[in-house]
């Protein structure tokens, strides 16, 4: 039987699920509502430019600023931040077929794992030396240098990220991301750059699989299947790289001049933890990390029913678009205006260093 608290509130499984169905309703209100604009954008213009991720944090993040959800609405806004988030990083792994590696060569899979890791700390000292926070530096490195929205959605929780640096990030990058894929076909036919070459290009520096398809249909269908498999190669660093922040993240993630906010995605260290003595396992490495790497094993290697892969990944989609708008929910719109050129200068910067590496590297294996 359940039992009430003393504020007459029930205990037990039902007065969890008391507690946090209003905020959880709200933030799948919000998740809604973002499928339906993305919906309405691929109705009127064709395709759907801003994604119901970038969308759903926007929206949380506009709710904010017109209202401030009181004491009823919190506990299931952080719920649907960081649990749900930290469930929706787990189905991802399903996603990821590493027996895709083979397909690309050696001397590329190599130059593409190099590629991304000097992206990444050279993105990183570029956020660093603008000003901004670790954490939104950490987002934005990773963003430009692996898979856009997806990528910064993974490490967020990983890194304790609130909501600000998320919504900077995903709204940055994926203004980015458009201009990408608007632009480089274009390019493409200006430059007279051989299909080989521009598969692979388009695969290192745009954000998700969808945009490289956009980005490299309208050159050639050799375009497509190696930006395509470059992409895939890409977005399996994902695993290694949140594994390696997780592991020697502790001390970096301790920002002792910045206020603690009120939602992030998911739990940040306990400060000093990594100078008291060899902090536990469940925080090098935490769960859903462990869950994220066992499911990409498993999908490699068959043990996963390949019927399983596309409801894994609608459901991870569901459930981070639902996190970002909890996360959007915390968000300063006053802050965030106020970072924005800085943000925008670091994004622009970063992407342009990815396309000289990509450029190098193309040179170096010699795609034509």
């Amino acid at each position: 039987m359940t039992k009430a608290l003393p504020n007459g509130r029930p205990s037990g499984p039902t007065g969890a699920l008391t507690r946090l169905a209003p905020g959880m309703a709200l933030c799948a209100a919000l998740a809604l509502a973002a499928y339906g604009v993305q919906a309405v954008e691929a109705k009127l213009l064709g395709r759907a430019w801003l994604e119901a991720v970038a969308l759903a944090i926007l929206g949380g993040a506009l709710v904010r600023t017109a209202w401030t959800p009181g004491p009823v609405w919190r506990p299931g806004i952080n719920v649907s931040a960081k649990l749900v988030l930290e469930i929706a990083v787990v189905l991802l792994g399903a996603t990821i077929d590493a027996r895709a590696m083979a397909a690309i060569g050696i001397p590329l899979l190599l130059g593409i794992a190099i590629e991304v890791i000097a992206a990444i700390a050279a993105s990183y000292g570029i956020g660093r030396l603008f000003g901004l926070p670790q954490r939104m530096s950490i987002l934005i490195a990773c963003g430009n240098a692996i898979c856009g929205n997806s990528a910064i959605a993974a490490v967020a929780p990983v890194i304790g990220a609130d909501g600000e640096d998320v919504a900077a990030s995903i709204s940055f990058t994926a203004a980015i991301g458009v201009a990408l894929v608007l632009g480089l076909p274009l390019a493409a036919g200006a430059l007279n750059v051989g299909h080989a070459a521009f598969g692979v290009f388009a695969g290192l520096t745009v954000y998700a699989v969808p945009q490289v398809l956009a980005a490299t249909a309208p050159v050639s269908a050799l375009s497509t299947q190696i930006g395509t498999v470059t992409k895939l190669t890409r977005v399996l660093m994902l695993g290694p790289v949140i594994a390696l922040i997780s592991l020697i993240g502790l001390k970096e993630r301790e920002e002792p001049d910045e206020a603690a906010p009120a939602v992030t995605a998911g739990d940040r260290p306990v400060r000093g933890a990594s100078r008291r003595g060899r902090p536990a396992l469940g925080q090098l490495l935490p769960w859903f990390i462990v869950g994220f790497m066992l499911l990409i094993i498993a999908r490699s290697t068959g043990l996963a029913p390949r019927a399983a892969v596309g409801p894994a990944t609608q459901a991870a989609n569901i459930l981070t678009i639902v996190s970002m708008a909890a996360l959007g929910l915390g968000v300063d719109m006053g802050a965030l205006s106020r970072a924005g050129a800085r943000v925008s200068a670091v994004v622009t910067l970063s992407i342009t260093l990815i396309s000289v590496l990509a450029v190098l590297l193309i040179v170096i294996v010699g795609v034509r």
